[in-house]
């Protein structure tokens, strides 16, 4: 039987990308009675119709999974934040930093609108995002004004199973508008009542660019941490894994502990304190979410 990849998903279909053809497909109806339900980004096996379409018969084991949105085995998630309008908030990129980290996903941040700060903002947000970069993460600072480079973008892309997400309003639409010409997703305007954006995108789907592919996503500005415990936390911020193990308990969460190496650094300014506040207020919202049955 052939393979494919579920590159979308939509009023019930699936479409499978089978060498250099898409086939139209519908789910097994074992798939409801196990509750198993396809994903964009399985891998699966499917025979053809009648009808000259598809039945998706099996779905190959996912190496990860995320839940907003529904997608299987990604690479990396491109988190983009915007330097202003919507104002950029370390809170909420730490948040979706820690979303990815959970699920095992590589973060790379992309930083829109750098062209609408003043030289002193501008300094002021490279600084700052200078310090997620000496943790490891890749940066790209992109600037409207100047058009974006695709030159820059796509050696991050290439070969990669990339999903884009962040806040709404921060450019993601627009950003894959300029990267694939023709693809015309519909974009909305920033809310000024509200300060983000209109979610406009309505389905999931993967787009080929270069030799990977890319998922338009819907934007949003709010998430939970039901899906990560709070063991788990920790493990989410890679400056806490890298000195850890000088913490003098283990399985230490660096808040009241005696001789924790996490509180140690933060005090001498090697953890930068605003994101030390933000994992703390992290686990408070852990601990006071509603238990699951």
């Amino acid at each position: 039987m052939p393979k494919g990849k579920i590159i979308k998903a939509l009023s019930g279909f699936y479409y499978v990308q089978h060498e250099k053809d898409i086939v139209q497909c519908r789910g097994r109806g074992l798939f409801r009675k196990q509750k198993i339900t396809p994903l964009v980004g399985d891998d699966v096996t499917f025979e053809y119709t009648d009808e000259g379409e598809g039945s998706i018969t099996a779905i190959d084991n996912r190496k990860n999974e995320l839940s907003r949105p529904r997608v299987a085995n990604i690479d990396q998630a491109i988190i983009v934040t915007s330097a202003k309008e919507p104002t950029w908030r370390s809170y909420l990129m730490d948040k979706f930093l820690v979303m990815i980290e959970a699920k095992e996903v590589e973060p790379v941040l992309f930083v829109t609108k750098m062209d609408l700060l003043t030289e002193q903002e501008k300094e002021h947000v490279i600084q700052t995002f200078s310090y997620y970069q000496t943790i490891g993460y890749q940066v790209l600072f992109l600037s409207n004004e100047d058009g974006i480079d695709s030159d820059d973008v796509a050696p991050i892309l290439d070969r990669k199973i990339s999903v884009f997400a962040g806040q709404s309003g921060v450019g993601k639409t627009s950003l894959l508008n300029t990267l694939i010409p023709g693809l015309k997703l519909e974009t909305g305007d920033i809310s000024q009542s509200l300060g983000r954006g209109k979610h406009t995108t309505r389905h999931v789907e993967f787009i080929r660019f270069e030799n990977g592919y890319i998922a338009d996503t819907p934007g949003f500005s709010a998430l939970d941490f039901s899906e990560v415990d709070l063991d788990l936390l920790p493990a989410c911020f890679p400056e806490f894994v890298n000195i850890q193990d000088e913490c003098k308990f283990r399985g230490c969460l660096h808040l009241k502990e005696p001789h924790c190496a996490v509180k140690k650094a933060v005090d001498n300014g090697d953890i930068r304190s605003e994101r030390y506040q933000n994992y703390v207020q992290f686990i408070e919202e852990i601990q006071q979410r509603k238990p699951r049955y």
